[in-house]
């Protein structure tokens, strides 16, 4: 059975968001603020944590930041605010995927299952045996330790940021369609659009330095890696 923890200051917010949760099968636990939910963290292991950004006591980004020092859980983000900057600065840090509210229970829980498997995968790659790297000039891509060195400095690169690039790298100089990019690296039942292809895309290459130009933006099709 997943656990999942629930962090909201609206106790409305986290009842029916566990009943939603309980009912498709998850064990769930509660958290009212930041503070409690990194007390939390450390103390016990959650497959997802459903964080709320405006908190009182500690807000979500910073306790995400906090959680992230001892943990590599999964997080879907519950914001009010929709802006560019909020879902930079939430992917920067290694959140997983962004809800706006108000949202539908179901779309959370859709997209709660979607985050579990695709950790469930990474992990998998990270038990096995056999080595899948590629390297472009000073850049070293280890598919299997999900690790990214740029002229032997290893690059900070976010759980989303790590699956596009490897998609990328595994499908290079072939050119992918946004659609085709959500497919493979989001899933199917991903409820996004475009733009979330778009931004993480622009993250990536930020996070790449100089090596950012392999990502090539094919206008009116999507983007291919270059090798």
């Amino acid at each position: 059975m997943y656990r999942v923890l629930i962090v909201d200051d609206e106790d409305a917010i986290r009842r029916g968001l566990r009943e939603y949760a309980e009912f498709m099968g998850y064990e769930v636990d509660e958290a009212a603020n930041g503070m409690e939910a990194v007390d939390k963290c450390r103390a016990e292991d959650f497959d997802l944590v459903v964080m709320d950004v405006m908190m009182p006591k500690l807000d979500g980004f910073t306790a995400c930041q906090e959680i992230r020092k001892f943990k590599d859980t999964p997080f879907l983000m519950l914001t009010a605010r929709a802006e560019e900057y909020d879902k930079l600065f939430g992917f920067a840090l290694g959140i997983d995927d962004y809800v706006t509210k108000p949202f539908s229970p179901k779309e959370v829980m859709a997209r709660i299952q979607v985050i579990i498997m695709r950790n469930i995968g990474r992990r998998a790659i990270r038990a096995g045996s056999v080595n899948e790297i590629y390297q472009f000039g000073g850049m070293i891509i280890d598919v299997t330790a999900r690790s990214v060195a740029l002229d032997g400095v290893k690059a900070e690169l976010t759980p989303k940021e790590y699956d596009l690039l490897f998609y990328l790298v595994k499908n290079r100089n072939i050119a992918l369609s946004r659609e085709k990019l959500l497919s493979g690296v989001w899933g199917y039942d991903f409820y996004g659009d475009d733009r979330t292809v778009d931004t993480h895309i622009k993250t990536l290459r930020m996070a790449l330095g100089r090596y950012k130009n392999h990502i090539v933006t094919l206008r009116g099709v999507g983007y291919k890696f270059e090798a």
